[in-house]
């Protein structure tokens, strides 16, 4: 899960198709891809990441799997075993279908990163505008 060009999530080839399959078109996690396009950007967070390289997780993906996490009622290591197994999840996340992933511990930093710089209600800011259009 490395970050997209030009910080939009892009969603690749195999995740379309996978997409596509009668089980995944009924998930929430298609709907909200179809309806919203890419959700976060990176840039979105920048002030919680060093300016002087790129974090190897995306952080508007991260942000997106905290909230497909709340949602589901997931622990770290559940959420981060849904990006590695669920098609839909790779999908909403711009994904392929092979991606490895991340180790869980990488959803805390990413929490303990929007706390330290105080942004950490920009995810559920960003989620009320998305929805509220």
């Amino acid at each position: 899960m490395r970050r997209g060009e030009g910080d939009r999530l892009c969603i690749p080839t195999t995740a379309q198709a996978a997409a596509e399959t009668p089980k995944a078109t009924g998930r929430v996690t298609t709907r909200i891809r179809d309806a919203l396009g890419p959700v976060f950007t990176d840039d979105m967070f920048a002030e919680a990441f060093p300016a002087g390289g790129r974090p190897a997780v995306s952080p508007g993906a991260l942000a997106l799997v905290s909230v497909l996490q709340y949602a589901e009622g997931l622990s770290d290591r559940q959420a981060a075993d849904q990006v590695r197994a669920r098609m839909d999840w790779k999908y909403l996340l711009g994904l392929e279908l092979d991606d490895p992933g991340f180790d869980f511990t990488v959803i805390s930093d990413f929490r303990a990163r929007l706390i330290k710089h105080g942004i950490e209600e920009k995810i559920l800011d960003v989620v009320l505008d998305r929805c509220a259009r």
